[in-house]
C-alpha cells in the first residue's frame, strides 16, 4: 500500500466520524467505520513504513480527530446544531410575610393532590395532605415550603 492509501483511509475515517457527530448521532456504522478506518491507516503505516512513520500517523490521527470535531462545532454550520438559549425562569416562592401556618383560604382548582389555592389574596401552588380536594373548598395551611404550601381541607 502506498502513502496515498493511508492518507485516503485517514480522510475517509475523519469524514465518517464527522458524519457520526453531525448527521447520525449515536453509535452507528459511520462512527464504528470511522474508527476502523483510522485504526487501519495507523496499522498500515506501522507495517509498511516502520515505527517512525507509524508514530507520526498515530499522532496525526489522535490530534486531527478531536480538532476536526471542535472546529466543526465552532463553525457556522455547527453552531446551528447547538442549543444556546439561556433559561432565566424561576420557581415561585412563598411570600412568608403574607402567609403563615394556620391561615385559611380556598382552592382555585382541584387539588389532585397538587393545584392552586388562594390564601390571604395570594395565589400559589399547594399540595394536599391526603387525596383530592374539590374546587372552591375551604383549606387550612399546615406547612410552608420554599415553593409551595401543604394544606388540608377544613372540616365542616
Amino acid at each position: 500500500m502506498s502513502a496515498f492509501a493511508i492518507i485516503l483511509l485517514i480522510f475517509l475515517g475523519l469524514l465518517l466520524l464527522l458524519i457520526e457527530f453531525a448527521v447520525i448521532p449515536g453509535v452507528t456504522i459511520a462512527g464504528i467505520g470511522g474508527f476502523i478506518l483510522l485504526g487501519l491507516s495507523v496499522y498500515i503505516a506501522f507495517v509498511q513504513y516502520g515505527t517512525g512513520i507509524g508514530l507520526l500517523t498515530l499522532t496525526f490521527v489522535l490530534v486531527a480527530s478531536p480538532l476536526l470535531i471542535v472546529y466543526f462545532f465552532k463553525s457556522k454550520t455547527g453552531k446551528k446544531m447547538i442549543l444556546e438559549s439561556f433559561i432565566d425562569g424561576k420557581v415561585d416562592t412563598v411570600v412568608s410575610e403574607k402567609i403563615h401556618v394556620g391561615d385559611t383560604g380556598k382552592t382555585i382548582g382541584r387539588l389532585a393532590p397538587s393545584g392552586k389555592v388562594k390564601v390571604n389574596g395570594e395565589v400559589m401552588e399547594a399540595q394536599s395532605t391526603g387525596g383530592f380536594v374539590d374546587h372552591n373548598t375551604e383549606i387550612k395551611v399546615l406547612k410552608i415550603l420554599t415553593n409551595k404550601i401543604i394544606v388540608e381541607p377544613l372540616k365542616k
